[in-house]
């Protein structure tokens, strides 16, 4: 058994330094627990803290646009391309598809272009890659005959995009639900046409247009019209104009008619069409804000700019 002790003894009190406590107040407690819980959600989703959990904007694809980015011949993203053979489709002439070599971002919204009357796609194929090197799909299509009328190309422009979102060999990087449509002259016309078809395409670009049918009152497409001062083939008076006026008020729309521009300005490499069209594609395809810098305000007339109108700020 041990000892007794004496009453009143007490063993003796070990060495050391003295042990400091901290009493907190409700609020710090509160917080400290809230930071806690913070850092738990980002390590559970696999980020750091300070990072964010998602983008504003999914389709946001590419740097933060500029003015230069925009006017360079290439955009932020190297571009492959195949061909697709006539032999290997119905409803449209087969064609080219240009596409972001990269799939680290995902899926891409998509373009289909068609060419004028009695041209190829080799008119409008320098808008291929400079519109896929922004972080889109490009497909520039042959039509069925030279001679094809706007109403065909229409139906040949939504054959093209069917191609592409269900049987491409790149169907896999497209998202059909971002989709849009352009064209030169009856290309033009017949981009009104898909347009007016398929309600569900997110932008529309007829370029120098030509179509008989002057009214588009139907139309729910984000619309940019571009018209050239100097084109007599399908003057601006009796087709581009008309056009853009007679789109919905409530809808989305510009007109952007060209300086010292003839009908024929759309086949060749064009900074200003170029410019325009990539904010357009990325505004209404993509949803991002970021390019309605350069839509609004409203571009003014410059060396190349004659007139520019439309509807800002956008609400699509």
């Amino acid at each position: 058994m041990p000892p007794r002790m004496p009453p009143g003894w007490f063993p003796p009190r070990p060495r050391g330094p003295p042990v400091q406590l901290h009493v907190f107040s409700r609020p710090v407690v509160r917080a400290c627990l809230a930071a806690t819980v913070a850092t738990a959600g980002l390590l559970g989703t696999g980020l750091a803290p300070g990072a964010h959990a998602a983008a504003d904007n999914p389709y946001e694809r590419g740097p933060a646009p500029t003015v230069s980015s925009i006017e360079a011949p290439r955009g932020s993203y190297a571009v492959s391309q195949t061909t697709v053979s006539s032999l290997g489709v119905s409803g449209f002439g087969g064609g080219t598809i240009y596409y972001p070599t990269s799939t680290a971002d995902g899926t891409f919204g998509a373009v289909v272009i068609s060419p004028g009357f009695t041209a190829y796609q080799s008119s409008i194929a320098w808008l291929g890659p400079r519109l896929a090197s922004q972080g889109f799909v490009v497909f520039t299509i042959d039509t069925l005959t030279t001679l094809d009328q706007p109403a065909s190309r229409g139906r040949q422009l939504l054959s093209a995009l069917d191609h592409l979102t269900k049987s491409s060999s790149v169907r896999g990087r497209v998202d059909a639900s971002r989709l849009g449509v352009m064209g030169h002259s009856m290309g033009g016309g017949g981009t009104l046409e898909a347009a007016k078809s398929r309600t569900s395409l997110k932008a529309a670009i007829p370029l120098t247009g030509w179509n008989l049918d002057t009214t588009w009152p139907e139309l729910r497409t984000p619309t940019l019209v571009v018209g050239a001062d100097g084109d007599t083939v399908a003057p601006v008076s009796s087709h581009s104009e008309p056009f853009y006026e007679s789109l919905p008020g409530s809808l989305d729309k510009a007109y952007l008619e060209l300086n010292n521009a003839s009908h024929f300005t759309p086949n060749t490499s064009d900074t200003t069409i170029a410019k325009y069209s990539i904010s357009w594609l990325k505004r209404f395809i993509d949803n991002d804000t970021r390019y309605e810098q350069f839509l609004c305000p409203l571009p003014k007339p410059s060396l190349t700019i004659e007139e520019y109108r439309g509807n800002c700020p956008h609400t699509s």
